[in-house]
């Protein structure tokens, strides 16, 4: 197979799974996936410089490829890869776009390839932001015949989008589409706005390598990691080709393959439905549940009502051959279903617990109900924001409190010179911003002031006062953009030093992979750093994962459901509501337009119907945590 010849110092797939004509590569962490992409560029890159030839690489954008760029970096920074005679050549940019903007593919790709690499900057090729409309025809003919000038593209590394995307080619792009300027979807343009600071201020258009451009790379690899992927992974390798999923045109070339990590495989048949397929499965408890809880929602029955015939009409005859057959499995599934449900998730005696909230309202949003529940129950709970969240705050919104400021001050004594001289540069800064324009320093304070006085709001309102609040400022975030930082030492300091100074017997934190803007899963990072050192200094607290406001745990993996009542549902969500400032259209809402406190009480009330649709008690709502076990996110 085409991995089998890049063996030696790449990581190894967890498993290969071979969807119809193409292979999908798993690797358990993404951080094995990129660096296994990596080295596959690398070799390619040496063996053409021992044979005097240039390497010439399709390149692209976004968040999934920056892994690969920074093990490409560190071989060449370590001197073991030259750059010299490779010649480059991206996949898109936005239209129009200045170089130079931050948004820029340009930019980009200086920040994490070429501006530390010794790539020869005539060797870069990257379609311009800059061409006059009647000049971009011409342009993308010029850009196609200098690749293949040099013979086509020895390599060509993707990305896809949400709707199935590669490059800019969105859905109905023909499959023998070349360089050229197109319309972006608005689920494109949705999914970027965050980089921009609003949908409306993304750019409409974009220029693109098309379809048969990138098809005729002798080798192509198309990475996807997270589960926000998964769903369009499953169409682009198991549906027909169609253009209604440009990606699936991949399936018939003959040197392709997809490379994933665990979360963006979760939809394919043989990783979610592994019996459908009529091969020998292992079954393990977990693979059990899983079984179970999909064939009781495939035969719209509850668990202890499913028979024989059920279990041989969906290709399930393997399990039956475990111990005890059918009724055994039933019942042990449902046994361990009907554990999870925990009225009193502090237990009997009261504890001090730690909520880690990554944003100012993740606590309320993602286990609001648990958070009433324990706070009722009498136990201690404190709450760690990680960040000031200061960069989702709309710039209407904070206009709107500067003017409450200066119109209640005329009623009050009138603010000092000082101040009103600082609320009115504010005014004049946020005005005159562009497109893209990143906030300046008094901006971001005051509309990280807006973040943090909702929350003390939101904890006042569920019974936690405000000494109880620990508002960390996480180094990583503080970049007053999209982008952040990796997670440092000193980051993971200042957690370390709140979980030493509480000491709390109970922790949870959102074990998420579905935050659009990688925020979750950094403070996740974070977090599990930091419980592997305290757990020599045997300190053992119970820690338990929540969800983020994107996507809630299945019922197979769900260790403990913690039932709400309609008050408490009421509850979360005025508290979900004093964050006015996430209300009507956040800045970061992700693939759903609906509200988060839309979200929150749809979630909850979905895991409770599909807990009663199993046949166990029938809740109000449910609230879902898993274990955390040392597990890697």
């Amino acid at each position: 197979m085409w991995h089998d010849k890049y063996k030696d110092g790449a990581p190894q797939p967890a498993q290969i799974i071979h969807c119809g004509k193409l292979p999908a590569s798993v690797f358990s962490d993404s951080r094995d996936a990129a660096r296994f992409v990596a080295v596959v560029i690398a070799n390619l890159i040496r063996e053409k410089n021992a044979a005097g030839q240039k390497a010439v690489l399709g390149l692209a954008t976004g968040s999934t490829p920056i892994g690969v760029y920074r093990e490409l970096v560190r071989m060449h920074t370590a001197g073991e890869l030259d750059f010299a005679n490779v010649v480059t050549f991206n996949l898109d940019e936005y239209w129009p776009m200045q170089p130079e903007s931050e948004q820029s593919y340009h930019s980009f790709m200086w920040e994490h390839l070429f501006g530390h690499v010794n790539i020869p900057q005539e060797n870069v090729h990257i379609p311009s932001g800059l061409s006059r409309q009647e000049d971009v025809e011409r342009e993308c003919a010029e850009y196609e015949r200098q690749i293949t000038q040099l013979g086509g593209l020895d390599l060509q590394l993707l990305g896809i989008g949400r709707d199935g995307h590669i490059g800019f080619n969105e859905p109905g792009s023909d499959r023998n589409s070349r360089t050229r300027l197109v319309a972006l979807d608005p689920m494109t343009r949705r999914d970027a706005a965050g980089d921009f600071g609003g949908e409306e201020k993304v750019p409409a258009r974009a220029i693109t390598m098309g379809v048969q451009t990138i098809w005729e790379a002798k080798r192509i690899f198309l990475v996807a990691l997270g589960e926000k992927k998964a769903f369009v992974i499953r169409k682009a390798l198991e549906g027909e080709p169609t253009s209604n999923v440009p990606a699936s045109f991949l399936q018939n070339h003959m040197n392709a393959a997809f490379v994933l990590d665990e979360a963006a495989s979760a939809e394919l048949t043989q990783v979610r439905t592994p019996w459908t397929g009529g091969r020998i499965v292992d079954w393990t408890p977990t693979l059990q549940k899983r079984a179970m809880v999909w064939l009781s929602q495939v035969c719209q029955k509850p668990l202890l009502k499913l028979d024989m015939k059920d279990f041989l009409q969906h290709h399930l005859y393997d399990i039956l051959h475990l111990d005890g057959g059918a009724a055994a499995i039933r019942e042990s599934v449902f046994d361990e279903l009907l554990k999870t449900v925990c009225t009193k998730p502090g237990g009997n005696k009261p504890l001090k617990v730690l909520i880690f909230s990554p944003h100012p309202d993740d606590d309320v949003i993602s286990m609001g109900g648990t958070f009433i529940t324990l706070v009722n129950q009498g136990h201690q709970v404190h709450v760690a924001y990680m960040t000031g969240g200061n960069i989702a705050v709309r710039d209407d919104a904070c206009l709107r409190h500067i003017d409450y400021v200066e119109e209640s001050s005329q009623h009050l004594g009138g603010l000092n010179p000082e101040t009103a001289a600082r609320l009115k540069k504010c005014r004049e800064l946020i005005r005159a911003k562009k497109p893209g324009d990143h906030d300046a320093g008094d901006v971001l304070t005051l509309k990280g002031l807006i973040r943090k006085t909702e929350a003390i709001n939101a904890c006042e309102l569920v019974g936690v006062p405000v000494e109880r609040l620990n508002f960390l400022e996480l180094p990583f975030y503080q970049t007053g953009s999209v982008k952040k930082r990796a997670m440092g030492e000193a980051d993971i300091k200042i957690v370390a030093d709140k979980l030493r100074e509480l000491r709390p017997d109970q922790i949870y934190f959102a074990g998420d992979l579905s935050d659009p803007h990688g925020t979750h899963r950094v403070c996740a990072q974070i977090i599990i750093e930091v419980l592997a050192r305290i757990d020599a200094e045997s300190y053992a607290p119970e820690v338990w994962m929540y969800r983020g406001a994107w996507q809630e745990f299945e019922p197979h993996e769900i260790e403990r459901a913690v039932p709400l009542s309609p008050e408490v549902m009421a509850k979360k969500k005025q508290a979900i509501l004093r964050h006015e400032s996430q209300k009507d259209g956040a800045m970061f809402m992700g693939s759903d337009d609906r509200e988060f406190w839309m979200r929150a009480e749809d979630r909850t009330k979905q895991t409770a119907q599909i807990y009663n649709d199993l046949g166990l008690p029938e809740f109000f709502a449910l609230e879902g945590f898993v274990r955390y076990h040392g597990q890697k996110l």
